[in-house]
């Protein structure tokens, strides 16, 4: 018997191969004829490409991925030979370029299909589009409407963030999820590999930390809706590095950048587990059973744990071209430092006010060390200083600093007038509020997905163009099935899709639930057991 990820390589495949779905839906959308996410502009005209002959890939050197793409896209839809051709055009258009390199624009008429891009990844995108408005009529007949479409993305920045250090679910899950990704036309997968209760990248320097850190022997459980049971059940995986470069190529093959995150210095468990000396607590531990976080964080006065971290970043930097490295940064419960007399007494040497001052501290020193090799940092937003938890201390949170300037806020969690604020000193923020963007829970319904505004209201011209763009986030604390996590991503992904791409005035939530129906049947034919709400 095939194993589950065998059979769901075989799913991937065959849903590529099919160019994603022969089948499309079109309706009267007046902004975009089935289309999600919805483009800036649509003319429809009259008539029908027929394809009852063969296309015929006319595309310059430098496209030559998206050519072969086009192909696949074609040949999967062939019932018979084709005794003519019809022209597919593929080019860069300079104009484009000079408003977005995203952006792209589509003809089709009686002379063929046109595709135009500001860049690829523009002219990959104008694939995408096309891809959904093939049309099977009834009688069996291909076509596709005529039309012209001009369209680019509002936001530069449009993420889906996938946690895997609460449960490992593999290549072959990872590579469905880019896929649809791609479909959808976002571009960043910010990729969660490591937590107290899993590491999930191999760093060869620090071997334990996958043989060790990779592996816990039960996991917290819900019963009832009441947390603290636990199933009994052994957990593993890991990413090799050899896996990390295949799954960042085919990432890249779809114009998706992978951004990793290493969380530091809290959430470190696994990786204290495997090297106590990490701890702050100066005691072994085992990889955690429960998902609740954790106080033992790294003891970032210590050189040598500075130096590990560094180790660290150097093959994660390796790795990941993303010229951003996600550190995390959150949720750091200070207890031990707190209790510590070789921490306090680090602090005082420093000059440093408190714990939080020294986290503050401890991520800059990160930040500089990110910048000396050419990348940049990016945290969530309890970096900043900013008290937005009761739970993290007894003591003074006060801070002395300011976070480097440089460092991009995914801003999860707090009062909106802190990611003003954070706007307002000049840091640029990705949004990605829990209440809105967390997939994960369960009273984010498929309409707030929808709803979600990245840019809060009554900021000034220069203060709204620090929000790069939004993020969706799925944390897989309670998510050990693959099909679970299916039905908490899809819909919703479409509908966090349009809020990066499309432009305000173009949306409307019963127009896109109308065009889902071309993405429920593609789903059902990719084997995504997506929730209809």
């Amino acid at each position: 018997m095939k194993s589950y990820n065998d059979q769901l390589s075989a799913m991937v495949f065959k849903s590529t191969l099919l160019g994603f779905l022969i089948f499309s839906i079109w309706n009267s959308y007046a902004q975009a004829p089935g289309l999600i996410p919805a483009p800036v502009k649509v003319v429809s005209l009259n008539g029908d490409l027929t394809l009852n002959f063969r296309p015929e890939v006319h595309a310059s050197g430098s496209l030559v991925r998206e050519r072969q793409l086009v192909k696949t896209c074609f040949n999967s839809l062939k019932k018979n030979k084709y005794s003519r051709k019809f022209p597919v055009r593929l080019s860069i258009d300079p104009i484009i370029a000079r408003r977005n390199k995203e952006g792209y624009s589509i003809t089709v008429d009686s002379k063929g299909v046109t595709i135009k891009g500001g860049g690829a990844a523009g002219v990959f995108y104008g694939i995408q589009t096309l891809k959904q408005i093939i049309r099977l009529e009834p009688q069996g007949r291909i076509t596709i409407p005529y039309l012209s479409i001009v369209d680019h993305p509002r936001f530069a920045w449009r993420e889906f963030m996938f946690d895997e250090a609460r449960y490992f679910k593999g290549k072959q899950v990872v590579k469905q999820l880019l896929d649809e990704m791609a479909l959808l036309k976002m571009n960043i997968f910010h990729w969660h590999l490591t937590d107290n209760t899993g590491w999930r990248l191999e760093i060869k320097k620090y071997p334990l930390l996958t043989k060790v850190g990779g592996k816990r022997d039960s996991s917290e459980i819900k019963v009832n809706g009441i947390r603290g049971f636990y199933d009994g059940k052994p957990h593993s995986g890991f990413y090799s590095q050899k896996d990390v470069a295949e799954i960042i190529r085919y990432a890249a093959e779809r114009h998706i950048t992978v951004i990793p995150e290493i969380d530091i210095p809290g959430h470190t468990s696994a990786a204290i587990a495997a090297y106590p000396w990490l701890g702050s607590a100066s005691v072994p531990i085992t990889v955690p059973f429960s998902f609740a976080n954790q106080p033992n964080v790294l003891k970032v006065s210590d050189p040598r744990v500075r130096g590990f971290v560094e180790d660290v970043l150097d093959e994660v930097i390796q790795l990941f071209p993303s010229q951003v490295i996600h550190v995390g940064g959150d949720e750091v419960l200070y207890k031990h430092w707190d209790q510590s007399d070789e921490v306090q007494a680090f602090i005082k040497e420093k000059g440093l006010s408190s714990s939080a001052d020294l986290q503050l501290w401890y991520m800059n020193t990160v930040s500089r060390y990110l910048e000396s090799k050419g990348r940049r940092m990016m945290g969530w937003n309890e970096i900043l200083g900013d008290k937005i938890h009761d739970e993290i201390a007894n003591g003074d949170l006060k801070v002395s600093g300011n976070l480097a300037p440089n460092t991009i806020i995914d801003f999860w969690k707090g009062d909106v007038k802190l990611m003003k604020k954070a706007a307002q000193n000049g840091y640029e923020i990705v949004n990605s509020i829990n209440y809105k963007t967390y997939m994960d829970i369960e009273k984010v319904k498929l309409k707030d997905a929808y709803g979600f505004e990245p840019v809060p209201q009554g900021l000034p011209l220069e203060e709204r163009q620090k929000f790069l763009g939004s993020a969706c986030h799925m944390w897989s604390e309670w998510i050990p099935l693959v099909n679970d996590l299916h039905g908490r991503v899809f819909p919703k992904l479409a509908a966090y899709a349009e809020v990066g791409w499309t432009q305000k005035e173009n949306k409307t939530y019963e127009g896109f639930r109308d065009r889902l129906s071309w993405f429920y049947l593609h789903w059902k034919n990719a084997g995504i057991k997506y929730l209809k709400e």
